[in-house]
C-alpha cells in the first residue's frame, strides 16, 4: 500500500489494537454488491461451507514463515455471493477493514491460485481448539503496533504473492464489496487527460498502491489523510520533499508506513502530476460553503 501521509500530517495504519475477537459473535464477514449488502456470514457458517486448512506462507507483515488455520478464499467467495469466484473475474471489488483501510483489487487477481481467508494463528491455536465451544482462537500481534489481525486476515501462499504492494494482504478485513471502481471513486480520476500522459500513468499507480490507506476528493481509504482537498499536497510540500517521503518515509520519521524502493524516478514524477492534475479538479463533499485553493495553491 503507497501510504503517502506527508510528514507532521502523515499518520502510519492505525486499527484497532484488540482487533475483534474472532471466537466472538462480531467475527462476520460481510458481502456487498455496491454497497448493498448481500450476505453476512460469521465464521462458524464460513467454517461450515468450506474446508478448514492450514497453509504456510512467506508473511511481509510479520516478516518471517507463518502458519495459519484459513479457508480456501474462493470457496469462502462462493458463500457469500452465491456464485463461483471465477464468474466474477472481471469485476472490481473492495476489500475494507476495521479502520476503513479499503483496497480496491481486480478480481481477476483474487481468482488467482493461492488466496486463502486465515482466522487464528496455527502455532498459537491447537486443532482441537477449533471446535471447543466457543472457539479458543488466537492470532499473533501483528506490526510493529503489536495489533490482532482478527477477525480475518486475507493471506497467500505463492512464491510470488508475498509483496502487499502487488497483493492484497487486508488484516482486520471485514467486508467484500463487489463495486466498479470508478462509480465507487468517480473523484479520483484525472478526468480530460489523455490516455499514456503522466498524470494518468500516476493515477494507475495510486489506485494500485496509494488508495487503500489515502483518499483524493474524499474517495478511497481512510487511515492516512485526504491528499487533495482542501489543499492538495502539492500546494504545500515541495516537490523534492513528497518523492523523497515516499521512496523512503523513515528517513524523515518512524511509521508504519513502508519504504518504496521499487519506484522509479518516472513513476514518482507521475504521481506528482496526478496529484497536480487532481488540484484543479477538487471535489470536497466535507467542505460546503469553504471556498476551495485554486490549482497551484498558495
Amino acid at each position: 500500500m503507497l501510504a503517502l501521509a506527508l510528514l507532521a500530517i502523515a499518520s502510519p495504519r492505525i486499527l484497532h489494537a484488540a482487533g475483534a475477537d474472532p471466537s466472538s459473535p462480531s467475527a462476520v464477514l460481510r458481502f456487498e454488491r455496491d454497497g448493498a449488502l448481500v450476505r453476512a456470514l460469521p465464521l462458524a457458517a464460513l467454517r461450515a461451507a468450506c474446508p478448514t486448512e492450514r497453509v504456510d506462507v512467506d508473511d511481509p507483515y510479520y516478516h518471517r514463515a507463518m502458519s495459519f488455520f484459513a479457508l480456501p478464499f474462493p470457496c469462502v467467495f462462493e458463500a457469500g455471493f452465491g456464485a463461483p469466484l471465477a464468474s466474477s473475474a472481471r469485476e472490481d471489488f473492495s476489500l475494507r477493514a476495521l479502520d476503513g483501510y479499503a483496497r480496491p483489487v481486480a478480481g481477476a487477481q483474487l481468482a488467482e491460485p493461492g488466496a486463502w481467508l486465515a482466522f487464528a494463528d496455527a502455532s498459537l491455536t491447537p486443532r482441537a481448539a477449533l471446535d471447543a465451544d466457543p472457539p479458543a482462537l488466537r492470532f499473533a500481534p501483528i506490526t510493529r503496533r503489536e495489533l490482532d489481525p482478527a477477525p480475518f486476515y486475507l493471506v497467500w501462499t505463492g512464491a510470488e504473492q508475498n509483496d502487499p504492494h502487488r497483493h492484497p494482504w487486508p488484516f482486520q478485513l471485514v467486508t467484500i464489496d463487489e463495486v466498479p471502481f470508478a462509480r465507487r471513486h468517480p473523484h479520483t480520476v484525472p478526468t480530460g487527460e489523455p490516455p499514456g500522459s503522466p498524470a494518468q500513468r500516476g493515477f494507475s499507480l495510486f489506485r494500485s498502491q496509494c488508495i487503500a490507506c489515502h483518499a483524493i476528493n474524499g474517495e478511497g481509504g481512510a487511515v492516512g489523510p485526504d491528499l487533495n482537498v482542501p489543499r492538495s499536497i502539492v500546494e504545500y510540500r515541495p516537490v523534492a520533499q513528497i518523492r523523497a517521503f515516499i521512496r523512503d518515509p523513515r528517513t524523515f520519521r518512524y511509521s508504519a508506513m513502508p519504504a518504496h524502493p521499487g519506484l522509479t524516478d518516472a513513476d514518482l514524477d507521475a504521481l506528482v502530476a496526478y496529484f497536480r492534475a487532481m488540484s484543479a479538479r477538487k471535489h470536497d463533499p466535507g467542505g460546503a460553503g469553504r471556498a476551495a485553493p485554486d490549482a497551484g495553491g498558495e
